[in-house]
């Protein structure tokens, strides 16, 4: 049996391909478009998992969409004509959805074939659904309470719920215009930072800020005493307005979200490319720590319902990885399981596992431990694209290539690092991945000059051999996809300056022998040489999706400064 499961009309589109209960496939289109969240139907992305199992798509069984336009249509259609919407808002979702209700067709139409070749039966699943799926029955364990949170998807920000076996039951849901998702985004763009997608500057920006604005934040936020929350509707447009999402070629893009009220609370909007006064790192800080505040009050009201200890978290609000980092301190959970695409890409996963396993009652399918689902190259690729551009290269070993890399970092170069397939999910775990030393207090600078140009409050990431985690960090767990921040020990701080942010924290990522071995044995060699089983990890990129091919690996690695360039057993120096 095979199952597509598609992402699609969203940001972050994606696709992925099961056969029977194995994941053969998964990759978001942004990296094949090279469109950053692209948004639209991801053709690209089916076809390279049907090419990947060599199948076409009059082979497919079944497909899954993680969207269901009929999920909450009372709700929708009351909420509309109360709020007297904006007839392009209106407009817009109705398109939407009947392109939703159209998927054979636009299959049938983008791999040429006619619709009635197609045999596959479309199945929508509801997006919340598709979000606890993708996290749950991916998950190593039995029975866990289940949290998905976002945006918003199906006219719904927020589920909770609890998961057993191959079956998860819906407690309750927070319904549109209430939205941690939407509070979060909202104050992205009130600081200026109005790409979509940019929640993630906000987290590492607040940390220079003191959260001063929280009683404020309070007003804007209310906690519920059924263990959720509603928003102060008047600080923003988009419950009685509308807000426009557009999706034009690709890319996303949504209107300001905050109101005229907010700004007469909070004072004038930050644009961008203004400087960054402390005001506005303040309420960062602030913003951050009510988030927090509504993610843990809504898992300590979950936790004393369920009982159970174990807790499922996916959703766009889950890759906020400072909060995630301080749930076993501020909740009564003690294990934690998220998927490496936490994102809307992970619903296309979770779509199809919904239906495999909740609908269909299958078993369920291996623990996901790793994120390398996209898609690999073989040497033959590599090296035809080495020599199409010209390019000098050496062949060397495993041992070779990682005593080359420690020696590298160690002299302070910067290492572009692509090996075996790439992540599935928005972070860079050691498959396509820029490398540098940890130890090196210019280490930040060198990156941004050489590559990066990004936002200097902006963190990188270390990644730890697995067994040293609780050497360094205060709190010891495994953290597979760099979805939690951990304080590194006070003292281990001044070894650490290109990875410890300025609160004493890291966005770590555990790596294991087993699961990532190449990415391993690299930082062994690097351990071996300093002392040091850490390395500096960032994403395989310059202002752009992170690179997949080969192609776009030696494009990145030409056009900046980077020192070595490793693809397989292949090394390209300066």
């Amino acid at each position: 049996m095979y199952i597509l499961g598609l992402n699609t009309f969203h940001g972050d589109s994606s696709a992925c391909l099961f056969k029977d209960d194995q994941l053969i496939m998964a990759i978001e289109e942004e990296r094949l478009r090279r469109i950053k969240h692209w948004a639209g139907f991801p053709s690209q992305a089916i076809a390279a998992c049907l090419n990947d199992a060599g199948i076409s798509v009059k082979d497919l069984d079944h497909i899954t969409v993680s969207k269901n336009p009929s999920a909450n249509l009372f709700k929708k259609i009351t909420h509309t004509l109360l709020k007297h919407k904006k007839l392009s808002t209106i407009i817009d979702r109705l398109t939407q959805s009947k392109k939703v209700t159209s998927i054979k067709a636009l299959l049938a139409k983008e791999f040429g074939v006619n619709e009635s070749e197609i045999k596959a039966e479309v199945h929508n699943i509801e997006h919340h659904r598709s979000h606890m799926a993708s996290t749950f029955l991916v998950s190593p364990f039995d029975e866990a309470a289940i949290l998905s949170i976002d945006g918003f998807g199906d006219f719904s920000s927020t589920m909770i719920g609890v998961g057993k076996g191959t079956q998860m039951e819906v407690f309750d849901s927070v319904i549109y215009p209430h939205s941690i998702g939407a509070f979060y985004t909202a104050f992205t763009q009130f600081l200026g930072f109005m790409s979509y997608g940019d929640e993630y500057k906000v987290m590492g920006l607040a940390p220079y800020g003191e959260a001063k604005y929280v009683e404020l934040f309070e007003d804007i936020i209310y906690l519920t005493n059924d263990g959720l929350f509603k928003l102060n509707e008047k600080y923003f447009k988009h419950s009685k307005e509308g807000v426009t999402m557009s999706w034009e070629d690709g890319y996303p893009s949504i209107e300001p979200m905050f109101s005229d009220y907010m700004l007469e609370k909070l004072g004038k909007n930050r644009e961008k490319g203004e400087e960054l006064t402390q005001y506005h790192k303040d309420l960062a800080a602030s913003a951050q720590k009510m988030t927090e505040k509504a993610i843990f009050h809504i898992l300590n009201h979950l936790q004393k319902r369920t009982g159970l200890k174990k807790i499922c978290i996916a959703g766009g609000v889950a890759q906020n990885s400072v909060a995630n980092g301080k749930i076993y301190l501020e909740t009564g959970f003690d294990d934690i399981y998220m998927p490496p695409a936490a994102t809307d890409a992970g619903t296309a996963i979770g779509s199809a596992l919904y239906f495999y396993n909740t609908e269909l009652g299958n078993q369920r399918v291996a623990p996901m431990l790793s994120a390398n689902y996209g898609q690999r190259f073989t040497n033959e690729q590599i090296e035809e694209a080495l020599k199409d551009r010209n390019v000098s290269f050496e062949i060397k070993t495993d041992d070779e290539i990682n005593t080359l890399v420690a020696d590298s970092l160690v002299e302070g170069g910067v290492i572009g690092w692509f090996k075996d397939r790439s992540e599935f999910g928005p972070r860079a775990l050691g498959y396509r991945s820029i490398l540098a030393d940890p130890t090196r207090h210019d280490a930040k600078e060198i990156l941004n000059l050489k590559i990066k140009k990004r936002e200097p409050f902006r963190p990188f990431a270390p990644s730890i051999m697995e067994e040293h985690v609780s050497e360094y960090f205060e709190q010891t767990d495994t953290v597979r996809f760099m979805e939690k921040v951990f304080q590194i020990k006070e003292e281990k701080r001044k070894d650490l300056p290109a990875v410890t942010h300025v609160d004493g924290s890291g966005r770590l990522q555990s790596v294991s022998k087993q699961i990532n071995p190449k990415y391993y044995n690299m930082i062994a060699a690097f351990y071996k040489k300093t002392g040091i089983p850490i390395v500096l990890n960032t994403s395989f990129n310059e202002n752009e999706p992170i690179v997949n091919t080969p192609a776009e690996a030696l494009d990145c690695y030409l056009r900046t400064k980077m020192d070595v360039l490793v693809m397989e057993n292949y090394v390209v120096k300066r």
